[in-house]
């Protein structure tokens, strides 16, 4: 009797456990579906969407991947405002080139200086990764919110490739579909694997 009693309670305690396990993997299984790219600048809403992306074409992949997220372009107006510099303790030079409307002054030489600075640098460093070398199994992810400036620097980055030297690497280009030629005609001599994603 106390056997039967044992084997009812332990059936009776198995029983919940196993229905929790098999929810879990029922949760586990459930795919959300990819993320729609970003109508926005926002950074983290950017971040968010390439790591969804990335994710979803790593099979194959065994290195970390080069994800790069292009800035907008900015114009000068939009830059920061940056104080005039004095040399020496004198006063700062007020004028030092102008149209004939006399708008154009030491700020906005300084503002439109540095309003691609960002970019720059990012186009600097992609260059400088393929200059490196990269070897199969690794993957090159570019997107932005403006698909011609992303496509400008992939297409930058790839000029001094040499042909067939990048087998076996996945590029990603994140973008609209009127770049999408440009960017698969500079990759390809490469030797890519070249995926087109429509932002």
């Amino acid at each position: 009797m106390k056997i039967m009693t044992r084997l009812l309670l332990s059936a009776c305690l198995a029983l919940p456990l196993a229905a929790c396990q098999q929810d879990e993997a029922e949760q586990e299984t459930v795919d959300t579906g990819p993320l729609a790219a970003p109508q926005t600048e926002d950074r983290n809403e950017w971040r968010a969407y390439l790591n969804d992306v990335v994710g979803r074409h790593m099979e194959g992949i065994y290195n970390q991947p080069y994800v790069y997220l292009v800035p907008p372009a900015r114009d000068a107006a939009e830059a920061e405002p940056v104080e005039p510099v004095e040399a020496d303790g004198a006063e700062a030079v007020e004028e030092v080139a102008g149209d004939a409307e006399g708008t154009t002054g030491p700020e906005l030489i300084k503002e439109a200086d540095t309003a691609d600075a960002e970019y720059l640098r990012l186009a600097e460093r992609a260059e400088m990764d393929l200059a490196r070398g990269i070897v199969r199994g690794n993957l090159l992810a570019y997107a932005g919110a403006d698909s011609g400036r992303t496509a400008d620097l992939v297409v930058r980055a790839f000029e001094d490739v040499p042909e067939d030297t990048m087998e076996g690497v996945r590029v990603l280009f994140i973008g609209d579909e009127a770049d999408n030629d440009r960017v698969q005609q500079a990759v390809a001599p490469a030797g890519v694997e070249y995926i087109f994603i429509q932002k």
